[in-house]
């Protein structure tokens, strides 16, 4: 017997659904099936309630499941690998031909190939991945396809890939997601057919690494598309530029450490509402011109200048800049005569600029290397007159020197969520912490619990403020089980 959770939602339901399909499909491997009850159990909530399900009486339930109709089975079949939607063939003659009508179709090489040491580098078994792919779309035929994830990590054969990305374009997918890994040598990435970017029903397209797409031509015709994602391709800017003008209804764009073939990049959207950005990599000037932006969300290293940021529509913003040891080593304590140190400093001094451009947004996010950041252009920080929610996170080994002149520049500021609350101490740290001398040394909360003052000395600049929230590790540095400490958090609220 086995063990299902289950309740009464639809979700739940068509969830209970599918795992029982699982189970009648590998009746004969029951690892497998615990494995995949064990991780579907995971997300469920407790307090749902616990039914047995014995292996006797299987037949009956078999046949409640197989007199429900085509719609709703395949949008069981939907959640399952293409493999695992192909062995519910051999339930009962229904079950047959059910796969030529599921619209979602999940190729995984990886589900495919078993991870026995060797066995995806065998002639014999990639060439058996192939064929069983190609019986896929022979079955499915012209049926209408709305989801295609394609994830080879074997020495396939391009010719194919290319035939089923264009059977799946010319039966109107409107979501496909690509991930081809032919070859580990970089000079020999997958080139990815033009007719993708020719295609009038796409709404979602994902490329990831091992796809070249550098030879893209200004012939774009994705009229539809309003969801791009790129994951670790190579580009030039012209080429990325073109590709943005093109998308006349973009509205979320995803780029992962994106391989820039320049130094200077411009996004520029009109329609643009969502941008993420991890940028791995140096660049010389990075420009936003994306006025309907509502959602940014950057981490990487800081560009040495932002010339254009046009951002007036922004509603969130998170700012996660990435920084070396050498460069906070650096820009803590140049060396006048050195310049490189200069250069680095000269660096930092312009991401005033990206602030400027986001200066108009209600809610942000900075992480602790961005506090350092901040610390080396303080006096061009703007006001954030807009800015209700502030969320700050803090670490022991970054320096927040910066926080006085930011915290004077929200005046409208509502909500204030710190988590954590240490820091570096440098020759600043008075300046930041009215309540720590600079001969007096120590990481904020950790050396002295009067630090707690500190917090009152933050709450004094916000007249508008109505919410903060403090977030301290149970054995953090931070120990608010001392008794002083919790003495003087409860004055200080009390005040």
């Amino acid at each position: 017997m086995f063990w299902l959770l289950q309740c009464n939602c639809i979700s739940c339901r068509t969830e209970s659904l599918r795992l029982s399909v699982l189970s009648f499909a590998g009746n004969h491997r029951l690892s497998t099936l615990n494995s995949h009850l064990t991780h579907s159990l995971k997300p469920l909530n407790l307090g749902l309630r616990l039914r047995v399900w014995n292996e006797v009486g299987a037949e009956s339930r078999m046949d409640r499941m197989s007199s429900l109709p085509d719609e709703l089975l395949c949008h069981i079949l939907s959640f399952l690998t293409t493999k695992e939607a192909a062995l519910t063939s051999i339930l009962a003659k229904r079950w047959r031909n059910l796969l030529a009508l599921v619209p979602y179709l999940d190729i995984d090489d990886s589900v495919f190939l078993h991870p026995e040491e060797g066995k995806r580098d065998r002639t014999e078994i990639i060439q058996s991945f192939m064929d069983f792919v190609d019986r896929v779309m022979a079955i499915q035929g012209d049926s209408p396809i709305k989801k295609f994830s394609l994830k080879c990590l074997t020495e396939v054969d391009s010719d194919r890939v290319d035939g089923w990305i264009s059977n799946v374009l010319a039966r109107g997918v409107s979501d496909l997601d690509l991930l081809v890994i032919l070859d580990t040598d970089i000079d020999d990435n997958y080139r990815l057919s033009p007719k993708c970017f020719e295609s009038s029903t796409l709404a979602k397209l994902k490329i990831g690494c091992g796809i070249h797409i550098g030879w893209l031509s200004e012939s774009i015709f994705l009229p539809m598309l309003k969801t791009l994602v790129l994951d670790s391709v190579g580009f030039y800017v012209n080429k990325f530029e073109s590709l943005l003008h093109a998308l006349h209804l973009l509205e979320e764009l995803v780029l992962v450490d994106i391989l820039w073939q320049d130094w200077d990049v411009n996004v520029s959207s009109a329609s643009l509402k969502t941008l993420t950005i991890k940028n791995g990599g140096c660049l010389d000037t990075l420009s936003f011109d994306t006025p309907s932006l509502v959602y940014f969300k950057y981490s990487g290293y800081v560009a040495p200048d932002f010339p254009v940021v046009n951002m007036k529509n922004l509603f969130d913003a998170q700012i996660i800049f990435f920084l070396t040891e050498e460069q906070l080593e650096r820009a803590r304590e140049p060396d006048n005569g050195d310049w490189f140190d200069d250069d680095v400093v000269l660096g930092y001094s312009n991401v005033w600029k990206l602030f400027h451009g986001i200066r108009n947004v209600p809610n942000l996010y900075l992480s602790p290397e961005t506090l350092e950041v901040l610390s080396l252009c303080c006096e061009s920080m703007p006001v954030f007159n807009n800015l209700k929610s502030l969320a700050i996170m803090s670490d022991k080994e970054r320096g927040w020197q910066a926080m006085p002149v930011l915290l004077r520049n929200c005046p409208h500021l509502e909500t204030l969520v710190i988590e954590g609350l240490v820091h570096h101490v440098t020759d600043k740290c008075g300046d930041a912490c009215d309540c720590i001398t600079r001969e007096d040394k120590g990481r904020s909360l950790t050396s002295c619990p009067v630090k707690m003052a500190m917090i009152k000395h933050f709450l004094d600049y916000f007249p508008s403020l109505k919410e903060m929230e403090i977030y301290v590790e149970e054995d953090g540095p931070t120990q608010l089980k001392n008794p002083e400490v919790s003495k003087h958090v409860l004055e200080m609220f009390e005040l």
